[in-house]
């Protein structure tokens, strides 16, 4: 006999409360148990302390959800952890064993029980995202029923069936690595998509420089040439300018910006480094603000316990994991590798606790049918710059992601559309010892002994050099007079594979054994390029047209054997310039969508998504010719 839906929604809730009363009653006699000074209490009094906790959590947990949601932004992560203790901290007082008293001790016993809570919870899934998603999906259902004008509701919102493109951003992730993890069976969820016909993936070329912010100017403005690395020095302004702080991003996105931007059509920007036009921006960099009070999604995951304590609790648990990961590399002598402390050890559980909060803010933009949604994923990024980029804390992060993407699918029947599913990444990363490893010093020590004056901007293995005190980009016979070594002495050092400057009859490559000139391809000696790539002329030479780009740019060394670049920063796994798999990112896309060409650069992966956009509905035609946005560059002057 069937069971009905009604029977079933019911059956979850009660093995819901009935779980939730165990992991209270475990908890609470932990708690008790390791307080100093408390007396011991029979199961009665505990079961008893069991219903007042629920008592109490039913009462201040919704009028705390209201004030969260009110406030916002900070106050909302503050209050989302008080709450928690807040629930505990008033049950304890209430109870009528008065085990424990005074607001010191009762305070340490709610942080105690909320800590506990946090890890039973985690165990009692299995390490899985459970109790997550049936969070994400309470509050979907939520935010489907007061858009539906009703404030109690015994069914569930249908699924909606008008489109939606969901695209979900895996940082730094290369076309090589995600096809061998999804070989060796790590990945379940793509690998599913994959072997079951439904997605296909693909490989595309980042063009240089690879980074993040080019690849998102590119992809969700369609003006990659407007960024010519992660930093840079502006010498009209005298500023040196990163992109990842938001007041320079809120600058650089104004330069980018036409309106015709890939979310403009009421898309939603998550965690991104620029806003693609979108109506609504939630982390955005260039926006410079948390999610305030009409993001319903972060204000949900600060209130619940199994959203931001949760994360927090797991977050220390991810410090002790590097700390170990670490020493254990260094008893293996593991090499290449850096040193992972310092502020590494708060990006591990900060990227863990933005890809819940990520999530969550997907889940809610999904019941409330925005039409596209873009979202950026950093955490095999930030693990891979210091471990590496195919090692096992990265390949688990990997992992964790894909379960995401998981938790995504399973809250898919929740959303008021049925969302296509694009999985990209904006660039890949390679591994090798640093510059200063390699070679006993950084490459700012070794252009201090060829010249002075000379400001260096590395992003990766890509540096941009700048001559600060001439208020124009120079050519190569300005800068040989005015340090005659620099050039010659940069293209001879082993840690350095490419300088280009501009010459006469345009840029010019030059190497320890000979030159290419970028314009026509001519090579002199050994071509400095050989190691890099059929497309490293192209390259270089689109490189060249980059608005505020070095006076040269140099690249560093690439291993013929291994693959392996030295990078110009303290990071083992890098991106940023030419070399290795760092220009290898991959496409996952509904294998029946067509792919009109080759996609070459993050511009042409933005027109190839506004064609798909184009295709589903879901974006109006433009009203005037679109055309291609130059960036507006310095002179390039003799002297």
């Amino acid at each position: 006999m069937a069971i009905s839906g009604g029977v079933r929604a019911l059956l979850r809730r009660a093995r819901a409360v009935l779980r939730s009363a165990l992991t209270t009653f475990v908890v609470l006699t932990l708690t008790l148990w390791l307080m100093p000074g408390v007396a011991a209490s029979d199961i009665v009094d505990t079961l008893g302390l069991v219903v007042l906790v629920a008592v109490v959590g039913a009462v201040l947990r919704p009028l705390l959800l209201v004030g969260i949601t009110v406030l916002g932004g900070w106050a909302a992560m503050l209050l989302g952890v008080v709450t928690q203790i807040a629930v505990m901290v008033v049950a304890l007082r209430l109870d009528p064993g008065n085990r424990i008293s005074g607001l010191p001790t009762l305070v340490t016993a709610a942080i105690l029980a909320v800590i506990v809570a946090a890890l039973l919870d985690w165990m009692a899934d299995a390490g899985s995202d459970d109790t997550f998603v049936r969070e994400a999906r309470r509050l979907m259902r939520g935010v489907r029923r007061r858009a539906a004008g009703r404030l109690i509701s015994f069914r569930r919102e249908p699924a909606g069936t008008e489109p939606g493109l969901l695209i979900m951003q895996l940082d730094g992730v290369a076309e090589p690595v995600l096809r061998w993890a999804i070989r060796a069976g790590n990945l379940p969820t793509l690998g599913h998509w994959l072997r079951t016909g439904s997605h296909t993936a693909r490989g595309w070329h980042t063009g240089l420089p690879s980074t993040t912010p080019a690849s998102q100017a590119g992809i969700l403005h369609g003006a990659s040439r407007q960024i010519p690395g992660f930093r840079w020095y502006e010498k009209d302004t005298g500023k040196l300018m990163v992109s990842n702080r938001p007041r320079d991003a809120a600058i650089i996105e104004s330069r980018l910006t036409d309106g015709r931007g890939l979310l403009r059509d009421g898309g939603v920007s998550i965690s991104n480094a620029f806003s693609g036009d979108a109506a609504t921006s939630l982390l955005t960099i260039s926006h410079a603000a948390l999610p305030g009070r009409t993001a319903r999604g972060w204000a949900a995951f600060m209130a619940s316990p199994y959203g931001f304590t949760r994360a927090l609790v797991l977050g220390g648990a991810e410090v002790v994991t590097e700390l170990y990961q670490a020493r254990l590399q260094r008893r293996r002598n593991l090499r290449p590798r850096v040193s992972r402390s310092g502020a590494f050890l708060a990006l591990r559980p900060a990227s863990m606790l933005l890809r819940d909060v990520n999530i969550s803010l997907v889940a809610e933009q999904m019941a409330r049918g925005a039409p596209v949604i873009y979202c950026d994923l950093v955490d095999y990024d930030e693990v891979a710059h210091h471990a590496g980029p195919a090692r096992p804390e990265s390949m688990r992060q990997l992992e964790s992601l894909d379960r995401m993407l998981g938790v995504l699918e399973r809250l898919a029947p929740e959303a008021a559309r049925h969302y296509h599913l694009v999985v990209l990444s904006d660039h890949g990363q390679s591994q090798g010892p640093t510059f200063r490893q390699r070679h006993g010093e950084t490459l700012d020590e070794l252009v201090a002994r060829l010249a002075d004056d000379v400001l260096v901007v590395s992003s990766g293995n890509l540096s941009m050099l700048y001559l600060t005190r001439f208020p124009h980009r120079l050519r190569q016979d300005a800068i040989e007079h005015a340090h005659p070594d620099l050039i010659s002495g940069l293209a001879a050092h082993p840690g350095v594979g490419i300088v280009v400057v501009q010459a006469g009859d345009g840029p010019m490559a030059y190497g320890s054994g000979g030159s290419h000139r970028l314009r026509d391809g001519a090579v002199v000696g050994l071509d400095p390029l050989a190691p890099y790539g059929p497309h490293a002329r192209a390259d270089l030479l689109r490189h060249q047209s980059a608005a505020h780009v070095g006076d040269l740019v140099v690249i560093s060394s690439v291993d013929p054997e291994t693959q392996e670049v030295p990078a110009f920063e303290e990071l083992v796994g890098s991106h940023g310039g030419l070399g290795g798999w760092q220009t290898d990112a991959m496409l996952v896309h509904p294998a029946s969508w067509p792919v009109a060409a080759d996609l070459d650069g993050p511009d042409a992966v933005h027109q190839q998504l506004v064609e798909w956009l184009t295709m589903l509905g879901l974006r109006k035609p433009d009203v005037t010719p679109v055309t291609i946005r130059e960036p507006e560059l310095s002179p390039v002057r003799e002297s």
